[in-house]
């Protein structure tokens, strides 16, 4: 698997996991801090994922701003976490 090839799949995997938590944070009355424990958890992956080189810090932030623009009730709970 070639580096942009894995870069890709980060990139596609983080996306679709924040999708995830962000679909659930609306549609499950879960309590802000078990959410807040998701998206720190899922923060704390990208880190790894930019410290090795997995996903580029841009394409991090970018990911993350679309996630917060598509679900907004996202954006305070990820400053919380």
């Amino acid at each position: 698997m070639t580096r942009d090839a894995r870069c890709q799949r980060t990139e596609r995997i983080l996306l679709a996991r924040l999708e995830e938590l962000a679909r659930a944070l609306e549609g499950s009355g879960a309590s802000n801090d078990a959410i807040s424990r998701l998206l720190e958890s899922a923060s704390i992956a990208t880190m790894n994922a930019i410290a090795l080189n997995l996903l580029s810090a841009q394409a991090a932030e970018t990911i993350w701003r679309e996630v917060e623009q598509r679900h907004p009730a996202v954006a305070p709970l990820k400053r919380a976490a």
